[in-house]
């Protein structure tokens, strides 16, 4: 049995481009409120923000099996996508006008398989220090159990616009 999907989104550049002259959470809010389009990997992997608050955007999204590499659990890639998201957003609703960010290092902690029985995972960040150049930042990916299935530890390269 062949199995599809579509998915379509807007161009993301139309909210990047004013994103220099907002401070990181008014841009995050900003695209929460849909004043500007959505990151297009958000569509291509499913994943949903369900909450956008200062030092922490939560990020979810149901196991799907297109989400599955060759051994028929979610792909490591999939799971880390969520979490750095996640870390480098809560970073960004920290950031004033100007200032921007980039992943610098990220570390994943695989503890426990995912698969489509697992159901929907959900993102939990905190930003551990916020400094000029750098910020430590770290996330957990866990289930409506709280039962953690992937942690994260991220250092993310604070940039000029």
């Amino acid at each position: 049995m062949k199995r599809e999907r579509t998915f379509s989104w807007e161009n993301p550049m139309e909210g990047a481009k004013e994103a220099i002259h907002m401070s990181g959470m008014e841009y995050l809010q900003a695209m929460s409120d849909h004043k500007f389009p959505l990151p297009p990997f958000l569509y291509t992997l499913d994943f949903t923000v369900t909450k956008v608050k200062s030092g922490n955007i939560v990020f979810e999204f149901v196991p799907q099996e297109f989400h599955y590499n060759p051994i028929g659990t979610v792909h490591g890639g999939v799971i880390t996508s969520i979490l750095d998201s996640a870390m480098g957003c809560s970073v960004h609703s920290l950031l004033p006008v100007g200032k921007g960010y980039t992943t610098l290092e990220l570390k994943i902690n695989f503890l426990k398989a995912v698969t489509i029985k697992t159901g929907k995972l959900k993102t939990l960040s905190k930003v551990i220090n916020l400094g000029g150049r750098t910020a430590l930042v770290e996330a957990q990916l866990i289930d409506e159990n709280n039962i953690i299935y992937a942690h994260a530890l991220s250092t993310c390269l604070i940039i000029n616009y």
